[in-house]
């Protein structure tokens, strides 16, 4: 039985992804490690340092409780989950890294929503690294969208993403929402007024499957 290790920063993505594992990869066993208090000191900033190195313990922990593999589930950390991938014995993934590498290979001209503005920068600073100059990328905030989650509300929470969606949809040929808690606002629908809509739970615990199922071969 393979063991996946999660780290989460909301409780809103615990159930949905562990879920997600389960579905996926047969027979796995998920260990699940959440710290709601990483979000907010990102966005107050001045606590990126104190964030690191939680999150690298948090890793560090999974590996030694014997994880094929840590799945980041929130965008917001990216670039620590990609140094705690060049540290660990282990893979990391970031949950979104698929996400963006399908992006760019469906067009050029790309939205990202995102309901925090922690995780616009760290979602565009890898679609630029991926893509390079030929990429147009917009970028918009669902203001209030992550509170109304926060406080149970997902219907308007959901309601907000699919008018952003609908703003963005003349504009651009693919829309990433960002967040993996974003990804069941449009209930499955993978296209709006024939553009492309990307999520990241499902292709990116896709990509983490594929790649273990290769080192085992």
């Amino acid at each position: 039985m393979k063991k996946i290790g999660l780290i989460h920063t909301t409780p809103a993505t615990v159930a949905s992804l562990t879920d997600l594992v389960k579905e996926l990869i047969e027979g796995a066993e998920v260990v699940n490690i959440l710290d709601d208090s990483i979000l907010p000191d990102m966005k107050a900033g001045g606590h990126e340092e104190a964030v690191r190195n939680r999150w690298l313990s948090y890793a560090r922990i999974l590996e030694e409780r014997g994880v094929a593999a840590v799945l980041s589930a929130c965008s917001t950390v990216g670039a620590i989950a990609e140094e705690a991938d060049r540290i660990l014995q282990i893979p990391v993934y970031r949950i979104d890294e698929a996400m963006i590498d399908e992006a760019i290979r469906t067009g050029t001209k790309i939205s990202v929503l995102a309901t925090l503005s922690s995780t616009l920068t760290p979602t565009v600073d890898l679609l630029k690294r991926k893509g390079g100059e030929k990429l147009e990328i917009r970028v918009h905030l669902v203001e209030g969208a992550y509170d109304l989650l926060m406080a149970g509300n997902r219907k308007e929470h959901d309601r907000l993403i699919r008018e952003a969606v609908g703003q963005e949809a003349g504009l651009s040929q693919v829309i990433l929402l960002a967040q993996a808690s974003m990804a069941g606002a449009l209930e499955g629908a993978d296209a709006f007024d024939n553009v492309r809509i990307l999520t990241s739970p499902r292709l990116g615990i896709e990509k983490l499957k594929n790649d273990l199922a290769c080192a085992e071969t």
